[in-house]
């Protein structure tokens, strides 16, 4: 038995600008999409966006949610994404950058905070 990839939920207020934040920002294709539910995904990372009621505050520190996309080719990929990047706000996106734990990252908050790492494993040394 094997399990094969997680596909997380992510809550969201807007379905219609979460998929076109995950399509036009994160090149992720929409596979379904029902009144609030899509289902998008880029090579064989997927993700499952759930619109909740807009009264929800999906920005509170309470609610923030995260996933890690692992991924091979990490500066290619963000140089691939960097001219949609570029048009959000500031202090949404975290350009490239080595972690101490042997990862390089890049860090993205999607329409309603949700944050998005990407990440790849920086050979050691001795490789």
């Amino acid at each position: 038995m094997k399990c094969h990839q997680i596909t997380p939920f992510v809550p969201c207020t807007s379905l219609a600008a979460q998929i076109s934040f995950y399509r036009d920002m994160l090149g992720f294709e929409l596979g379904f999409q029902a009144e609030n539910y899509a289902f998008m995904r880029r090579d064989t990372v997927a993700i499952r966006l759930v619109e909740v009621s807009n009264h929800v505050d999906l920005s509170h520190p309470e609610r923030e949610n995260s996933f890690y996309i692992d991924v091979t080719g990490i500066d290619a990929l963000y140089d691939s994404l960097r001219a949609g990047l570029e048009t959000l706000p500031e202090g949404r996106v975290r350009a490239p950058f080595d972690q101490p734990y042997g990862q390089r990252e890049f860090h993205v908050a999607d329409e309603d905070c949700t944050l998005v790492f990407f990440g790849e494993a920086v050979p050691s040394p001795e490789s």
